[in-house]
């Protein structure tokens, strides 16, 4: 499907990633990827941000409030908490969680996971999957959306978790 890898290779679109325990059959499945010149445990608290912020454009999907640049203490979030906020609301939800490894979430009827692959040079590999159960004629459209936002949010967070280093 156009859109549907970026960053990633045929190991990691192989893999399991915990949104798949969550649609059965997807008409949807979408990897993303970017390697983090920093350690998990530095990529992690911006997984966690983003229940503050989207980190993609914010002029679209946060009407034009910046996402925060800098690190907010935030407990370690659970399955039920508001997996995002967009324009002053929270929206969606976390459904799994193993801190420091993967958060997955579920929004607009999408399930998502962000993992995160540590890297024996001391680097991560963050990857995000997505998968949604819907109308077959919708899913190349969805897929090329996320391909944009999704590329911003992952390029953003790899920059920031960087910059913290």
């Amino acid at each position: 499907m156009i859109g549907d890898r970026w960053g990633v290779g045929d190991g990691d679109v192989s893999r399991a990633y915990p949104c798949d325990d969550f649609v059965v059959s997807p008409a949807l499945q979408a990897w993303r990827g970017v390697p983090v010149n920093a350690p998990a445990a530095a990529v992690w608290p911006w997984i966690v941000q983003i229940r503050l912020a989207p980190y993609s454009y914010d002029w679209i999907d946060n009407l034009g409030r910046r996402s925060p640049q800098q690190l907010v203490s935030l407990p370690e979030p659970r399955a039920g908490d508001p997996f995002t906020t967009a324009g002053g609301r929270q929206t969606g939800r976390i459904v799994a969680v193993d801190a420091g490894s993967h958060l997955t979430a579920t929004i607009m009827g999408a399930f998502m996971s962000y993992v995160l692959d540590p890297q024996a040079d001391g680097t991560t590999r963050l990857l995000l999957k997505v998968v949604m159960q819907n109308h077959r004629w919708a899913a190349p459209a969805a897929s090329v959306g996320d391909l944009v936002m999704a590329r911003r949010q992952l390029l953003n967070l790899k920059r920031l978790a960087e910059q913290q280093q």
